[in-house]
């Protein structure tokens, strides 16, 4: 990375919110990649809440996508008969204004044929949408008059498919908003969190690459904040949008002090990276905790994946005690051990800690961000 990285402490989720809305008044897109736990889904609503502080009039201004908007939806499954089970809007939100006059299915639909294969109906006097998919008939015979598919109607879709035409209406509401529909036109900022969380690499891709053409349209009408954990999709993100005005931070806690955005607009943000640099702090500093030994392990697994190499071990091959390395790292990362309740290590799995950091980073030159002043 060149140059002094850059580095922002503040004290609560609320300060990052205006430091985000500050970016906001000279760049298009500002992206956040953060670990989960952090506050990123807070954050999107402390965002969302400061266009209500700052009037008389309690007004929003902000079109958002975190866990709340999936919270807009929830299932009837028809337990008594199981066959007339839909999806349930809570159509109370303001996500859904002007939803029924603008019949939204075809713009819905022209996403979601990129990412699935079933379809829908949104009925609208019961605000309520059903799920139907052409699947294989079983009857069906090269000799008889069967057809070969049938249409299943009423089906119970994946939460993972859920998620994902979820999204495909967020997407439709978005294209209406950039595009100056009057339902929306109170929408100054997209806020979007974590939409991938359920999504394979191939879809992750898929999705961010869809997102930022939407987004680079509509980059004069709206101003749009990315938060995610989702290493891939937040480079993804980051490639596609280098050539527009954008920042882009690491948002990390601060210990019991706050939280630090580092900024990363040099070059991409790898999460891995960013994890090494966690670790060898806490080397040098003595504050190890039990947890560390499965976050050694988890980026030696990435490694060892990006190499082709068909285990962790071999990432350490031809270190100085690399067998009692490589046992010490299967025992020792099999706790359950959280990162909400840390437990610092004895003194000899702390030494043993530091030299199998030390050796890993000796043999791999990662060239590590200070992440902390």
């Amino acid at each position: 990375m060149s140059g002094q990285t850059k580095l922002y402490k503040y004290k609560t989720l609320k300060n990052v919110a205006v430091r985000l809305r500050d970016d906001l008044n000279d760049h298009h897109f500002v992206l956040l990649y953060a670990y989960n736990g952090t506050g990123k889904t807070r954050l999107s609503m402390e965002f969302k809440d400061l266009s209500k502080k700052r009037r008389k009039e309690p007004v929003t201004d902000t079109l958002y996508y975190n866990a709340y908007t999936e919270d807009l939806f929830h299932w009837n499954n028809d337990l008594e008969n199981d066959t007339e089970r839909h999806l349930i809007i809570n159509k109370n939100s303001r996500f859904f204004e002007g939803f029924r006059e603008l019949a939204l299915e075809e713009k819905i639909f022209g996403f979601l044929e990129r990412y699935a294969d079933f379809n829908f109906t949104i009925n609208y006097d019961d605000w309520n949408i059903v799920f139907r998919k052409q699947v294989k008939n079983p009857r069906f015979r090269p000799d008889a008059e069967e057809p070969a598919y049938v249409i299943q109607e009423n089906i119970k879709i994946s939460r993972g498919e859920e998620n994902i035409f979820i999204w495909c209406i967020f997407l439709a509401i978005c294209e209406l908003a950039i595009d100056g529909d009057e339902s929306y036109s109170w929408v100054k900022h997209i806020y979007i969190d974590d939409p991938i969380s359920s999504l394979d690499d191939n879809n992750a891709i898929a999705v961010a690459s869809d997102l930022a053409q939407l987004l680079k349209k509509g980059k004069d009408k709206v101003s749009v904040v990315i938060s995610s954990h989702h290493a891939l999709f937040f480079n993804v993100m980051y490639n596609e949008l280098r050539n527009m005005a954008h920042k882009s931070h690491f948002l990390h806690k601060n210990g019991l002090d706050g939280y630090v955005l580092r900024a990363t607009d040099d070059t991409p943000f790898f999460h891995h990276v960013a994890l090494l640099s966690d670790l060898k702090k806490a080397s040098e500093t003595e504050k190890i905790n039990t947890y560390h030994f499965n976050m050694l392990r988890s980026v030696l697994e990435k490694t060892s994946t990006f190499f082709g190499y068909d285990e962790f071990s071999k990432c350490i091959y031809g270190v100085e005690d690399e067998v009692l390395f490589s046992r010490a790292l299967n025992l020792l990362s099999h706790g359950k051990y959280s990162v909400y309740q840390p437990v610092e290590m004895n003194l000899d799995n702390k030494e043993l800690f530091k030299r199998i950091l030390n050796a890993f980073l000796e043999k791999h030159n990662f060239q590590l961000p200070e992440i902390f002043a």
